[in-house]
């Protein structure tokens, strides 16, 4: 598999490789997604001042000025824009990937197809089809900003934590406002990994940081829907549905964290409850997983019966912490067996 990426100048192109696209120089921006898709080497062939200073800092170190193209490496023209998927496919042999980028017209088509890089295989319908259509344009603006993924992940807690408050006055105009509160929370928290990786950003600590985000911001929810309602009734039994809802988002969060964040690895720290090959069971609980359920939350706030939501929280989140343990220990046993089922 070809490990070198040379990069040479193209024939006729007017936008010169120093370019801001989505915040970064056009060249250096393939360059820190070659780091991405695997290439242990990049030369720029025929470098002028203006590459030399879109290149200059350690983020672009292993980057190498050459004359030439170097023998049995990928050569690319620098105004070709590639996404690491593009890239991890050059590698593998594909004939060609990315978007030519000629003249500045080009460069709204060159955002748009980084952009479409960045909608995940694994989520849920909505996701795909709605809040990702929003927090990509969000993130096409912020993309040229100071504004960092971590603060984007502060941000998407922050209106969570407030929809949820709204939920302590169970009436239909409050829970709406907090339930739509709570799906911009699930827009904004797209920003974060969408900034990540068109800034190339990306952490260890700001994985982390997202992922328990989104959980307490969950917590809080179930916890608000269960002391509004019990207030409303003048009776504790509805604390203990919030306290099922909130131990079982808890247990399930620190379960999966423990099985699939732990351990040091290239890529995202989270894609599936699985981590051993999927299965029918696994399947399930990455379905169940996914954020569509905010909907459901919706409408039912709009009918001002969240609680009824509550109480599939209360029931859902132990079934899915059993869920989990049941995918570990099959693993497990497989491991014992010496079998694993293909990825």
């Amino acid at each position: 598999m070809i490990r070198a990426l040379a990069l040479v100048a193209p024939q006729g192109s007017g936008v010169p490789p120093e370019t801001p696209l989505l915040g970064l120089p056009l060249i250096r921006r393939t360059v820190l997604a070659a780091r991405r898709g695997g290439f242990t080497s990049v030369a720029v062939a025929g470098a002028t001042a203006g590459i030399r200073a879109a290149l200059e800092d350690d983020a672009v170190e292993m980057t190498e000025i050459t004359a030439d193209a170097p023998p049995r490496a990928l050569v690319l023209p620098w105004n070709v824009v590639v996404s690491v998927q593009d890239l991890e496919a050059l590698r593998a042999g594909a004939p060609e990937a990315g978007v030519t980028v000629d003249s500045r017209a080009d460069l709204r088509g060159a955002e748009r197809h980084l952009l479409a890089s960045l909608v995940k295989e694994t989520e849920g319908f909505m996701s795909r089809h709605f809040e990702r259509k929003i927090s990509l344009a969000v993130s096409r603006r912020l993309a040229g900003t100071s504004v960092s993924p971590n603060a984007m992940t502060l941000v998407s807690l922050t209106v969570g934590l407030v929809g949820a408050a709204f939920f302590l006055r169970p009436t239909a105009a409050s829970e709406t406002t907090g339930a739509l509160l709570f799906l911009l929370h699930s827009i904004l928290d797209g920003c974060d990994g969408e900034l990540a990786r068109l800034k190339f950003q990306e952490s260890r600590w700001g994985g982390l940081l997202d992922f328990w985000s989104d959980n307490v911001v969950h917590a809080a929810v179930f916890a608000a829907m269960a002391v509004g309602w019990s207030r409303s009734l003048g009776q504790t039994w509805p604390l203990a549905l919030g306290a099922s809802a909130v131990a079982g988002t808890f247990a399930s969060a620190y379960f999966v964290y423990r099985r699939t964040m732990t351990r040091p690895r290239e890529g995202p720290l989270y894609t599936s409850v699985a981590t051993e090959g999927e299965t029918a069971l696994s399947r399930a609980a990455d379905a169940a997983s996914r954020r569509d359920f905010i909907y459901l939350v919706l409408i039912l706030s709009a009918l001002g019966k969240a609680r009824w939501f509550l109480v599939l929280a209360a029931v859902g989140a132990p079934v899915f912490f059993l869920m989990l343990t049941a995918i570990a220990s099959a693993e497990r046993r497989r491991r014992l067996r010496g079998y694993a089922p293909p990825a």
